[in-house]
């Protein structure tokens, strides 16, 4: 222990560009982790991240994913980081099955790892079934399902579609999500009244009936490379408003690499595979 603070070893982990910042609390204890998300997730005087994940002792999983946004907000979910909990387990012989039940705040999620030379680089997750009543999302329509409503921010009127994967989403279609200036209308999203718990938003770009082009603006994080729960509830949106079919894979194309997201008809839940990627490990004062 330094005299400031306490030093703990991390991982930094990556799925498709999403990274955070990992800690095996079977081993270290994070007391703030709040304030520790904030310090590790700042991409001058941190380490840089879209986040902290604290890996703990689960009583209903295998495994506990305890998450925060780099804000410090406590996240209930994110698909990205669960497919690199499963990694992280893996690789450091914390477990040997190929599946593992990893519990979060929006409940278990069964993950299939990939492996190959003892090593794990990749992965599906049973996201579960997308929640579409407004009340449990929360949203603030007074409909049964928000599937291209309109809604004015900032002046202009977005048809919006949303969906719970664990985390609100509103998902909105534009022509070109290069020319989307994210950092301004992002955050108008975010805080709109209809959302009372802030919102992701999903900016998407129909190429053909099996891919799209995917930008997210995060609550709590801002822009992020990819958003995994937000590539599920895009898809899920999709085959709402008719641009795809359930049972089909579907290539969510995002900025840092691609997804690939089914929702399965049989079992009403949305599949997500896609890569984990150890980026580097050391040493923190916290």
């Amino acid at each position: 222990m330094s005299e400031r603070g306490i030093i703990i070893k991390f991982t930094k982990m990556h799925g498709a560009g999403n990274d955070y910042i990992y800690v095996n609390c079977f081993e270290e204890e994070v007391k703030d982790p709040a304030a520790a998300a904030i310090k590790v997730s700042d991409r001058h005087f941190g380490i840089g991240s879209d986040g902290l994940v604290l890996i703990k002792p689960s009583e209903n999983g295998d495994f506990f994913m305890d998450m925060y946004n780099a804000d410090g907000s406590r996240g209930k979910m994110c698909g990205n980081a669960s497919r690199c909990v499963a990694k992280y387990v893996y690789d450091n012989g914390m477990t040997d099955k190929d599946e593992i039940a990893l519990e979060t705040l929006s409940g278990i999620k069964y993950i299939r790892i990939f492996a190959k030379d003892g090593k794990a680089y990749a992965a599906t997750v049973n996201m579960g079934a997308p929640e579409l009543k407004p009340e449990k999302i929360p949203v603030l329509f007074d409909m049964e399902k928000v599937i291209n409503e309109p809604l004015e921010v900032d002046g202009k009127t977005y048809g919006v579609t949303c969906v719970s994967m664990g985390n609100p989403h509103c998902v909105t279609y534009v022509e070109d999500t290069d020319g989307i200036k994210i950092e301004k209308i992002g955050p108008k999203f975010e805080n709109h009244p209809a959302f009372p718990d802030r919102i992701n938003t999903e900016f998407i770009q129909i190429i053909d009936s099996k891919r799209m082009k995917m930008r997210v603006w995060e609550r709590g994080s801002g822009e992020t490379l990819a958003c995994g729960t937000g590539a599920c509830a895009s898809v899920a949106a999709s085959v709402l408003n008719g641009y795809f079919k359930k049972d089909e894979e579907i290539e969510v194309i995002l900025l840092g690499g691609t997804l690939k997201i089914r929702w399965d008809s049989e079992s009403d839940c949305i599949f997500m595979t896609g890569p984990a990627e150890t980026v580097c490990t050391g040493d923190i004062e916290i």
